[in-house]
């Protein structure tokens, strides 16, 4: 995966607590890169040797979940005709990733937290609790908040889990990293498939750029799994490659949903595109933090000293 622009700073959170047993919940839209960032604090942790279990919480049937991660006993139930340790035990002295966290049900909510803070589970049919050695990661595209004001989410789960917060923005907000990734995931289906070297042509980098990506990231990828799939060997793709909802989208584009945005010609060169599009944002950065370089650079998602590079380009 390509680390730059604001996956940095995600990635700077994810080094200082890797080694720490705190819980960490990371937000963002669906695509956005969250079990990455989430395999990223596993792999970085004491814990790497062990087992990273990845669990969707809209997976399974509701009345399924605790099952699914407790466990139980032969004969607790009906159906039960074997012991099943559940995901917690299989993650034992591992880490345990909780994927769409927003959408676990309220019943079985209080068990999460009693594990959360005592260790200990309790599955059906077992006389006694169980304690087990787990890093729970939380993740979420919901507003937990907005499901708390509704009843849906319990606010002392929510303060349990809501220690470290880690935002990954929609990669609409990313745009500096998408060139990047679309060369990391070219050269990677390319490989994958046996299309020796695939490159991408300026027209693609323009309507990529410049497109919504609904599905964020996961979307982009896979974009250029298919292009590359049905490309010839050792070619370069052009915009004709690309999806039509890509490739027909309107002229001019909205870079931001904020109130101040951006608009830019799809007709315009790239460089110059990219050049003012840099120079707005960081001009009204500035401005919105009353000139503080720190607080601005944090804002833009980029380093003090890139801020320092751009703005000596830019003439600001």
């Amino acid at each position: 995966m390509v680390i730059s622009g604001r996956l940095e700073g995600a990635m700077d959170i994810v080094r200082k607590v890797a080694h720490v047993n705190i819980s960490v919940l990371i937000t963002g839209e669906s695509g956005t890169g969250k079990e990455v960032i989430a395999r990223a604090l596993h792999w970085h942790s004491d814990r790497r040797s062990r087992a990273f279990v990845p669990f969707n919480c809209t997976a399974v049937p509701r009345d399924l979940i605790e099952s699914h991660l407790f466990g139980y006993r032969r004969g607790a139930f009906t159906g039960a005709d074997k012991d099943s340790p559940g995901l917690v035990r299989a993650a034992r002295d591992g880490t345990l990733f909780l994927d769409e966290i927003g959408d676990l049900g309220l019943d079985v909510q209080p068990k999460l937290l009693r594990f959360l803070e005592s260790g200990e589970i309790h599955p059906l049919g077992e006389p006694m609790p169980l304690s087990v050695d787990v890093r729970v990661v939380a993740a979420t595209n919901a507003n937990l908040n907005e499901l708390i004001r509704h009843g849906r989410f319990r606010e002392d789960l929510f303060y349990r889990l809501n220690v470290i917060v880690i935002p990954l923005p929609p990669l609409r907000e990313r745009r500096d990293e998408i060139p990047g990734l679309l060369a990391h995931f070219i050269g990677k289906a390319s490989e994958e498939f046996g299309k020796g070297h695939v490159q991408f042509g300026a027209d693609v980098l323009e309507h990529v750029l410049l497109y919504e990506w609904p599905g964020n990231i996961r979307q982009l990828y896979n974009e250029v799994r298919r292009m590359v799939a049905l490309a010839d060997a050792d070619t370069t793709l052009h915009a004709d490659a690309l999806s039509p909802c890509i490739r027909h989208a309107p002229p001019e584009r909205v870079l931001s949903t904020d109130a101040d945005h951006v608009t830019v010609s799809l007709r315009a060169k790239l460089p110059s595109t990219i050049e003012a599009v840099e120079r707005e944002m960081i001009k009204a950065a500035l401005t919105s933090h009353d000139g503080r370089v720190e607080d601005t650079a944090r804002a833009l998602g980029i380093s003090r000293k890139g801020l320092y590079l751009k703005r000596q380009r830019l003439g600001l």
